[in-house]
């Protein structure tokens, strides 16, 4: 992964595993160039990084709030269906509204940090924010927490294998960007969006790798 590989070229990426080991590491301050990832403890594959520090001398990149594109002219506007693109969602069974959004925002957020000349795996951390779907008593949790797995922490840390995931109710197979970046994420529910029908909004901090 290019996160993994432009780090190692200045200090090797930390990914300490909490616990014990963090309490045993008098000089866990990041040197200036280094990015360290802290882990839950013992876990291969998490979904978040438990916390990320950096150094004074890491350029960083931060995106604004980025939420769907109305990609679905079938549905109506203003609806959430019309912020999904079928096309990312073909043949799958029991992909919740806000899971098909959460494909879209993800796919947004890559483009975005591309046009900045970063990639997924730079990311460091990430904040999203949800609404519940119509008539639902909550935000859609599971929903977004699927489609988060489609481009992030999907690549299991001690093996380098890619984790297959689901999409909906289908059964697990590989994501569509494989990635092995374990952002320190934050997730909520608010009462309203900028946009009408918008479920999810997501914005990241990035590291660019040392040049």
């Amino acid at each position: 992964m290019r996160r993994r590989t432009a780090l190692t070229a200045v200090t090797a990426l930390a990914v300490l595993a909490g616990g014990g080991t963090v309490a045993e590491a008098k000089n866990w301050l990041p040197g200036p160039r280094e990015v360290r990832v802290m882990l839950p403890e013992g876990q291969t594959n998490p979904a978040i990084a438990t916390g990320v520090a950096t150094g004074g001398e890491v350029a960083l990149y931060t995106s604004s709030g980025l939420g769907p594109t109305a990609l679905n002219p079938a549905a109506p506007a203003g609806t959430p269906e019309r912020y999904t693109d079928p096309a990312l969602t073909a043949g799958a069974e029991g992909v919740t509204v806000t899971e098909a959004q959460a494909l879209v925002v993800l796919r947004n957020i890559v483009a975005n940090l591309e046009a900045a000349g970063l990639d997924p795996d730079d990311v460091i951390t990430m904040k999203c924010y949800l609404m519940k779907p119509p008539g639902a008593a909550a935000a859609d949790y599971a929903g977004w927490n699927r489609a988060y797995r489609q481009y992030f922490a999907n690549v299991d840390l001690s093996t380098r294998e890619v984790v297959p995931v689901p999409l909906g109710t289908s059964a697990p197979k590989a994501p569509l960007t494989a990635n092995d970046a374990r952002p320190a994420r934050a997730t909520m529910e608010v009462a309203s969006l900028a946009v009408p029908g918008w479920l999810v909004e997501v914005e990241v901090t990035a590291a660019y790798p040392h040049r």
